[in-house]
């Protein structure tokens, strides 16, 4: 069975079981995610179903569109046919998904963009935090580190997503500054195997490198593994992730990494929101989340996101 029929089938499911609900006043937040395969994005999904489980009038379901742009369209789409109260989303092209949207948006259905942005404005909020900074942070802290000089490997996410190309603005607007630093960029897709994949060419190929700065913490968790792979203490380098997770705030203890930019999952903040939207309050069309370095320095101060 392929995964679009596997799919329909669910949601026949899932449509059933939601009418009852739904008719009885229960408002149903739909969460449309890129890929549970991300350890970052499954737990903004996790973050969401916790925090509606504290309300009795609030029913969760989510779809899996497993890296597929395709499948998440078709997702969002069933999601519509479901007539949810609200919709979530996480998606992994800024371009493809926007007349999908516009739909479930002009159908009278609250979207909620959260962490990654879309080119077009049918949606009633964005959610995120300042992705720019987030790269200029990582530059500036790597700038200082290295004394100006040096040459500095940059693991960028998904090509299609906005924060992507946000964080390396940011990044490369800050570290251009910095005439003495030469850059080399790799695309790790936000995954800690592709960043395993992609160093290791680099490694074999003889490269090296004074500072790592990944737009995720599970690209940095893979760019050390390839490290320890060839007998390159990862401690020799300095190594900056982004979203501090626990095993970030592990290694940045133990001296395997020597930094991550927080960046909260944004899943509490949506459901507050939603509730607002739902009590028919104004909300802002773009809602801002404060970033900043977590290092050795502060780190057992800073809660991990997961």
């Amino acid at each position: 069975m392929n995964v679009f029929k596997k799919s329909f089938f669910v949601f026949l499911w899932s449509a059933c079981s939601l009418v009852a609900e739904m008719q009885g006043g229960v408002k149903v937040i739909a969460f449309a995610q890129d890929t549970m395969a991300n350890d970052f994005r499954k737990a903004q999904v996790y973050e969401v179903r916790d925090e509606i489980a504290k309300h009795a009038n609030l029913k969760f379901v989510y779809s899996d569109a497993k890296g597929q742009t395709s499948l998440l369209i078709h997702q969002i789409e069933k999601f519509i046919i479901m007539k949810v109260d609200l919709i979530i989303l996480g998606t992994n092209d800024e371009e493809a998904v926007v007349p999908v949207v516009s739909k479930a948006y002009k159908s009278g259905i609250p979207v909620i963009v959260l962490d990654r942005g879309i080119n077009g404005s049918d949606f009633t909020t964005f959610i995120n935090s300042e992705n720019i900074k987030i790269g200029s942070i990582g530059a500036e802290y790597i700038a200082q580190k290295l004394g100006g000089k040096g040459k500095v490997l940059l693991f960028e996410g998904l090509q299609k997503a906005d924060v992507t190309k946000l964080r390396s603005k940011g990044f490369m607007d800050a570290i251009s500054q910095y005439k003495e630093i030469k850059v080399t960029k790799r695309t790790g897709n936000y995954l800690r195997r592709d960043a395993i994949i992609e160093m290791e060419k680099l490694l074999e190929e003889g490269a090296s490198f004074d500072a790592v700065f990944a737009q995720s913490d599970s690209m940095i968790s893979g760019v050390r593994s390839a490290l320890e792979r060839y007998k390159i203490d990862p401690a020799s380098l300095i190594t900056i992730g982004c979203d501090y997770t626990s095993e970030a705030k592990e290694a940045i203890i133990n001296a395997k990494q020597t930094g991550s930019v927080l960046f909260p999952l944004g899943g509490t903040k949506s459901v507050e929101v939603a509730l607002k939207i739902f009590a028919k309050e104004d909300v802002p069309k773009h809602i801002f989340i404060p970033v900043k370095l977590v290092t050795k320095e502060n780190a057992e101060d800073v809660k991990p996101i997961f």
